[in-house]
């Protein structure tokens, strides 16, 4: 029997976090008990981060070691689904494979079936990288992410009517009249498109370009971060990401996992759908932070009692959208304090 996971530095109503590498805390999971794995680990990216990252090949050969314990943990009709930026050589104006190497190694040798490939735009980002597009002006912004969405059997758990796009102006006045926009015909590809193109689904099938701009400056948990001086997780995904993925992939009440925690993203995307959540991230002061995530407007002073609570050994924290009443009743208690955390 695997053993247990260590008690939570924090808890919701829906799920919990903890503190470790996924390497340890994979395996204290039961097999098949997860739905959907969706992660977004740190870049090989070639200028180091501060929250670290390796050169390109040891980077692939590190995501690699995952591979099994995320696929034990899976059910058969789970899903894992991994957010992996860019990256160019050393260098050189030549674009790096590291990625396209990830996904081939996890299925040509841990047997995952690559379900479909998906591509997130962010339309906000920077230019970059600094030396070929701003200096040089050789090459276009890199401003795409691959998603790569991986299953364990042919047929993994999915609905597309769950993540339907609204309609464009065009398709609503086709619904509205569509004797007068739409003629059935055959089409020269020897498509027959029928009338039932003109019939209302409540929106339009989405494509595998996710364009979500990653924008966030002045949520609840930056501003929360801000309140007690500490600095927020440098790398975060916007939310409507996972939450795309959770209700796509998974039903109300399935079990969702991030093995790169961060700021927890996943698990309040996970949170706001009903589904049971857990975050494993090695950085206790990234998790810590990540539970501001789930915490309403609150006083700067009564964020520090939170704060110094998620850093003592007085586990787990509870956090939900009533902090402020959890925190005061600790107005008197050894937690209380009006110094900002170092």
């Amino acid at each position: 029997m695997p053993a247990a996971l260590p008690t939570p530095l924090y808890t919701t109503d829906w799920g919990q976090a903890c503190v470790g590498d996924s390497l340890d805390l994979l395996p204290r999971l039961p097999a098949e008990s997860v739905d959907l794995v969706i992660t977004s680990p740190p870049f090989a990216l070639q200028r180091q981060k501060e929250y670290g990252n390796a050169t390109e090949d040891a980077h692939v050969d590190w995501l690699l070691q995952f591979a099994e314990p995320v696929k034990r943990v899976l059910k058969p009709t789970g899903s894992f689904v991994l957010d992996l930026g860019g990256a160019y050589q050393r260098g050189r104006p030549v674009r790096s494979l590291y990625n396209f190497r990830v996904m081939l190694r996890l299925c040509d040798e841990h047997g995952f079936r690559l379900a479909e490939e998906f591509f997130w735009h962010n339309p906000a980002k920077l230019p970059s990288p600094i030396e070929w597009v701003n200096k040089r002006k050789i090459r276009a912004k890199d401003s795409v992410n691959t998603v790569w969405w991986f299953a364990k059997t042919d047929f993994p758990k999915a609905d597309v009517r769950r993540v339907l796009a609204p309609y464009s102006e065009r398709m609503k006045k086709l619904l509205e009249d569509a004797e007068s926009f739409y003629r059935p015909k055959l089409r020269p590809s020897g498509h027959d498109i029928s009338r039932r193109f003109a019939d209302n689904n409540g929106g339009a099938i989405p494509s595998n370009l996710l364009q979500i701009p990653n924008t966030e400056s002045n949520s609840p948990y930056q501003r929360h971060c801000a309140s007690v001086d500490v600095k927020s997780h440098p790398a975060r995904f916007p939310e409507k990401l996972p939450t795309f993925f959770i209700e796509f992939l998974t039903d109300p009440g399935d079990t969702v996992l991030d093995i790169f925690a961060g700021s927890n993203t996943t698990g309040s995307a996970a949170e706001k759908l009903d589904r049971p959540w857990m975050a494993f991230e090695k950085d206790r002061t990234y998790l810590a932070a990540s539970a501001f995530r789930f915490v309403d407007e609150l006083p700067p002073e009564e964020l520090v009692t939170l704060w110094n609570r998620l850093h003592s050994d007085d586990l787990p924290v509870k956090v939900n959208r009533q902090q402020r009443e959890l925190v005061l009743m600790e107005r008197n208690t050894r937690y209380r304090t009006k110094a900002k955390p170092k």
